[in-house]
């Protein structure tokens, strides 16, 4: 178990969606926080707003997430800032709209350098660090579509499979080693956050069209909100769960592909077409 009220807790990609949400909630329990992301005005209105509510103690810090070194730097300045941090957070995520030939080289490896190596270099940065600590957690945020994988999605399947992949290969290795580092892997179900709205499109994709309908799709099924899913992800810390499930979605998803692993997706289409035609 890993307490929250007088730990300290690096988050990142903190600046909206889960990430915001996850700052706030532990600020209000009581936890100090280091919060990265590419959006350093919308950082600063989350500490302004813990700073409202709170007095935890919060350092802001501009990171892009697909340049090692600046992760780095940033796990540096975060455990000089707070040497009792014990609690990372690999949230930072971004999307991509388009099927596989539509999406050229470059955008999936840009992908796949935030969703998935941006986890294994946050990861190692903060790792020999934590060990140091009577209790310490690391988690990394996957997806449903690390478990259960859509067309379409091709590149960000493939990150957030690995991100599972890694983490739950890292999970057995700190239990051999008797570690105090804890490790849990999250796969959110629809969440109600800008990451549609703010995903890129595949180079093959002449109109806007499909963007618009993306958008839409996932707003009518995105049934969790953000401060929902924080909430369970710090259950999961303070229980030390190792895979963390968000969203009826999501436990049903999971459920589904263990049934039926080879043909789960045309019982999906079609609960997704029928949700999607719901009206909200």
């Amino acid at each position: 178990m890993t307490a929250i009220s007088g730990s300290a807790a690096a988050v990142t990609g903190a600046a909206s969606g889960i990430g915001r949400a996850l700052a706030l909630e532990l600020a209000a329990r009581g936890c100090d926080l280091a919060l990265a992301d590419r959006d350093e005005a919308g950082l600063q209105q989350v500490a302004a707003e813990i700073g409202k509510a709170n007095k935890r103690k919060v350092t802001i810090h501009r990171v892009d997430f697909g340049e090692p070194a600046q992760i780095r730097e940033f796990a540096n300045a975060a455990i000089a800032a707070d040497p009792e941090l014990n609690i990372v957070i690999n949230n930072a995520g971004v999307a991509l709209l388009g099927a596989f030939n539509e999406v050229d080289q470059a955008q999936m490896e840009w992908l796949i350098n935030i969703n998935f190596w941006g986890v294994v270099h946050g990861t190692r940065a903060f790792l020999p660090h934590l060990s140091t600590k009577p209790e310490a957690h690391i988690v990394n945020l996957s997806s449903i579509f690390g478990i259960v994988p859509p067309p379409g999605q091709t590149a960000y399947c493939a990150a957030k499979f690995a991100v599972r992949g890694f983490s739950e290969s890292l999970r057995h290795e700190l239990a051999m080693a008797n570690s105090p580092v804890r490790l849990s892997v999250v796969h959110p179900g629809g969440v109600l956050t800008n990451i549609v709205r703010n995903s890129r499109t595949g180079s093959g994709i002449a109109d806007n069209a499909r963007r618009a309908e993306s958008i839409e799709r996932f707003d009518a099924i995105a049934r969790t909100t953000p401060a929902a899913a924080a909430q369970r992800i710090i259950l999961g810390i303070e229980k030390n769960q190792p895979r963390i499930l968000i969203g009826n979605d999501a436990k049903f998803m999971d459920l589904l592909q263990r049934f039926r692993p080879a043909t789960y997706w045309a019982v999906l289409a079609k609960r997704i077409e029928k949700m999607g035609a719901q009206p909200k």
